[in-house]
């Protein structure tokens, strides 16, 4: 499975409405995104899926998009509701992909968490 790897500048991530900058700037979402973790769910469910233009760093179909964040601990302690939702919302999405008979579509590589 190719994978494909996208750093989160999550270093200027210091509230909700920086936490939707940071991802859409770091993916590309459409200029209709709604900048809640509704809208960030609904936008990863279509990560594989260049067509929907929902993500302008789309994977190819068995493909995987992998979310860097190199100062985990740091985004952690900051911003504990953003970086579980961060988890949340990647469980989420790729739950619902795997309850549909699909294959997961997103990781997360963390560097500097030790929980």
């Amino acid at each position: 499975m190719n994978t494909v790897l996208v750093p989160i500048l999550t270093g200027l991530i210091s509230d909700w409405a920086s936490f939707h900058k940071v991802f859409d700037d770091a993916l590309g979402f459409p200029s209709f995104y709604g900048a809640n973790m509704d809208a960030w769910i609904d936008c990863m469910s279509c990560v594989d899926q260049p067509s929907a233009g929902m993500l302008t760093k789309a994977v190819q179909p068995g493909e995987l998009l992998a979310l860097r964040i190199d100062d985990a601990e740091d985004f952690a302690f900051r911003c504990p509701e953003q970086f579980k939702a961060l988890l949340d919302g990647i469980a989420f999405v790729n739950h619902r992909r795997v309850a549909a008979g699909e294959q997961p579509v997103l990781a997360l590589m963390i560097s500097g968490y030790f929980a």
